[in-house]
């Protein structure tokens, strides 16, 4: 699809939301996220986390968080002069999520949504965040209900709100909206449901970074279902030599259920026990793959370094959240 084409769909896909804005039924959105969004938490606090932890800040180095800070005033800056355009209002919004102002993200989307109750972007974006602060029904509400609205029409390739090495983005509206949503039922152990997400998505998956990443996920939802014969089928074609441009983690992790690599070689974490994201993001893997395979000790106390490494807007991390609450119950 050329530029122009993306262009023409995503204006298509405006102009029904504003023909439509006056119809109750795709007003939903809206209400769930104020009223949800809005419960008290203390100051400076984005969320509480499954283990009752406040989560205030995302823990960037000081590189990152200018770089983030000037992509902000950036976004700023075109949000203050059209406050009404659909892409000012998701980019503005995606900003302030790479620097943990995830409620204010939250709220600049409700506010899009009240605008564009059939844009999909703001559905897919907010459910995204609202995975990051914990509110997993909120999240699937979400991104069902974008998956309604694109189900059936074409796609469009999503640009990386920071570019991969390649400077290629290869994730598109409809790969979003599935990763997301099949990641928000794992999230709340409904595997089964995920499944059916997680082939739709490896059946259109049209590079091999999005093969590897759904391809993960796909697998340890069959492992934790039984099903060790399907998902033994589902990594079976993953081969050392893939085109994979910035999911190289997904990758050894996929290799490493399929016993081409060995486990010591998916990880490596500092002296002093940091973690990056992608670190957090090897570690849940590594620690479900020892969990599923009846290492159930070994597991658990990856799970808590990872929460020990800080990086809690990571899905590894989060993932490893929802695996220790559920101990405690």
């Amino acid at each position: 699809m050329t530029d122009r084409s993306r262009r023409r769909t995503r204006a298509v896909f405006l102009a029904i939301g504003l023909l439509l804005a006056t119809v109750s039924c795709v007003r939903i959105g809206m209400g769930r996220g104020a009223s949800s969004s809005s419960r008290a938490l203390p100051a400076g606090v984005e969320a509480i986390s499954l283990l009752g932890d406040t989560l205030r800040t995302f823990p960037l180095s000081a590189a990152v968080r200018t770089r983030y800070e000037t992509q902000l005033a950036d976004a700023k800056r075109a949000y203050d002069r059209t406050p009404t355009n659909a892409d000012s209002i998701v980019w503005y919004a995606r900003r302030l999520a790479y620097l943990g102002r995830l409620r204010e993200a939250i709220a600049v989307y409700t506010r899009g949504i009240e605008l564009y109750p059939n844009d999909p972007w703001m559905y897919r974006h907010r459910g995204h965040r609202y995975i990051s602060v914990r509110e997993f029904d909120n999240a699937i509400r979400d991104l069902e209900h974008a998956w309604k609205l694109v189900e059936g029409k074409p796609d469009i390739v999503e640009p990386d709100g920071q570019p991969n090495a390649a400077n290629t983005p290869i994730g598109t509206l409809h790969s979003n909206i599935d990763y997301h949503l099949a990641l928000a039922y794992y999230l709340k152990g409904d595997y089964a449901r995920a499944l059916p997400v997680y082939r739709r998505e490896l059946d259109t998956a049209k590079n091999d970074d999005r093969r590897v990443s759904i391809g993960h996920w796909y697998y340890m939802s069959l492992r934790r279902l039984g099903r060790d014969t399907d998902a033994a089928t589902v990594v079976a074609p993953f081969s050392r030599n893939m085109n994979v441009v910035e999911n190289g983690v997904y990758h050894n992790l996929v290799l490493m259920y399929k016993g081409v690599v060995s486990s010591d070689s998916v990880l490596a974490i500092g002296p002093s026990g940091e973690m990056s994201v992608t670190d957090a993001t090897a570690a849940y893997g590594l620690a479900n793959w020892h969990y599923i395979n009846g290492r159930r000790e070994l597991a658990e106390r990856t799970w808590r370094r990872i929460i020990a490494g800080g990086q809690w807007g990571a899905f590894g991390f989060i993932a490893a959240e929802t695996e220790l609450a559920r101990m405690r119950r």
